[in-house]
């Protein structure tokens, strides 16, 4: 097997496209693709996991963030040939319909989705940040999500959402109303 670009583990099938393989919500999953493609796009495209959106393009709004061994990403500019043997959590990775994550379950109480577009990566970011701290503080959700952008205004809603599902988990103080 050759590596592309030093990263996933891919083989030539013709031309420049490759057989790229990669390890997506648990599952080894091969595609047909170049090196210097989009996550997003082979998410999307190759794989039928629609949970990570199109916004910008330019890694600027978040509605397209993964996670990449626990670390959020912009999965719009995250080429697969640098991704290697790492780890992509998708949304739809995080849960099911009959048994949310906590922050899906959480966004859901407290409805804190209008139009949805953005809600995807938010609850990505989120992850990360409760993976990395358990206990956050009300600034500290808002700084982590700062780089995720709604045009709807349910920020206070989402922050809200984050904070419940700390709480749920146990980890966090109470959530203030």
């Amino acid at each position: 097997m050759a590596t592309a670009n030093g990263g996933a583990r891919a083989s030539r099938i013709s031309g420049e496209r490759m057989t790229i393989s990669l390890k997506v919500n648990g599952s080894q999953r091969s595609v047909p693709a170049d090196a210097d493609t989009p996550l997003l796009y082979v998410l999307r495209n190759d794989l039928a996991l629609n949970g990570a959106k199109f916004g910008c393009g330019l890694a600027q709004c978040g509605a397209c963030t993964v996670l990449l061994d626990g670390r959020a990403v912009r999965s719009c500019v995250t080429e697969i040939g640098t991704i290697g043997e790492a780890e992509i959590t998708t949304i739809e990775g995080l849960g099911t319909v009959d048994k949310p994550h906590p922050l899906q379950q959480a966004f859901i109480d407290t409805q804190a989705a209008q139009c949805g577009y953005c809600i995807n990566g938010m609850i990505m970011t989120a992850k990360e940040l409760l993976d990395q701290n358990p206990h956050p503080t009300e600034a500290e959700v808002r700084e982590a999500l700062a780089q995720n952008l709604c045009r709807c205004g349910t920020h206070n809603r989402i922050i809200r959402a984050v904070l419940r599902a700390a709480q749920t988990t146990g980890k966090t103080r109470p959530v203030p109303r």
